[in-house]
């Protein structure tokens, strides 16, 4: 069973003048002659995306969407009708949000943070800003210290809310936030924390960035290349203000110490009394 919204490899079934026909255990599944590899021919594999076409024909392509069924993202609004709004999502025709899955009136050149579905009754992918329901964290699929998928939810009184690889909500706390970030932006990051509810829901903690080491080694090599734009000299050490260190490099304070140390440890900076300096 092919459904919209999906990737497949599929294997060329036979080549015609407008393009080739894939392997669908039926008739075939036209992918255009403008998304077929040079040179492909009938038995070849290919990786491709359903969707229906302008004439709702499921039709392949070899383009990447910016989003998948199962997926939340941002996309922008390029029209809109009495009945709904469509948004770009990377292929060759846009992807169409209901006016009753909408939160708000969406407005052309607008961005809107919308999951995507294939909707049940025409079998075609949809979009809806109506998705918070479909999150839930009472079936927890991740653990502390796992790498996890981040999108922005929303601000809070407390932080943002985030959504963690499309099933759960998790908090980032604003002593957490070393970044500019804004509703959408998708991040990568890390369970900090995960405290169990008497209501059976688990709260969770995230961080942003790699865990452990491996963000430690992310943040050395952010300093390395400030050091190189800034002739090899930055007046910042181990006693500079949290808020300045913070300002200008992004990072915490303690995250800055750890990095300063695994660079100093390494022989490629050395440490003076207003600054550090590249070796």
């Amino acid at each position: 069973m092919f459904e919209a919204g999906k990737r497949y490899k599929m294997k060329i079934l036979r080549v015609v003048d407008f393009g080739v026909y894939l392997d669908n255990h039926a008739e075939g599944i036209l992918l255009p002659g403008r998304f077929v590899p040079q040179g492909a021919k009938t038995g070849d594999e290919l990786d491709v995306f359903l969707y229906h076409d302008s004439e709702d024909r499921l039709i392949a392509t070899t383009q990447t969407p910016l989003g998948m069924v199962g997926d939340i993202v941002r996309l922008k609004a390029v029209s809109t009708t009495p009945q709904g709004a469509f948004l770009h999502w990377g292929l060759m025709k846009d992807i169409f949000v209901p006016r009753s899955q909408q939160r708000s009136l969406m407005r052309p050149q607008g961005e809107y943070l919308v999951k995507i579905y294939l909707d049940e009754k025409t079998g075609r992918v949809a979009a809806t800003e109506k998705f918070e329901n479909t999150l839930q964290n009472t079936q927890i699929t991740v653990s502390e210290n796992e790498q996890v998928n981040l999108t922005v939810l929303r601000r809070t009184d407390i932080g943002y809310l985030m959504i963690i690889n499309n099933q759960h909500t998790g908090v980032l706390h604003f002593n957490e936030t070393f970044r500019q970030i804004r509703v959408g932006d998708c991040i990568s990051g890390f369970i900090k924390k995960i405290i169990a509810k008497e209501n059976g829901e688990f709260k969770i903690d995230v961080v942003l960035g790699e865990r452990g080491y491996g963000r430690i080694e992310e943040e050395s090599e952010k300093i390395l290349t400030l050091l190189k734009e800034n002739n090899g000299y930055l007046p910042y050490y181990d006693k500079s203000d949290p808020e300045s260190i913070y300002d200008f490099f992004g990072m915490s304070k303690k995250t800055f110490k750890m990095a300063i140390g695994n660079l100093y440890k390494a022989k490629i900076i050395t440490l003076e009394k207003s600054g550090i300096r590249l070796v």
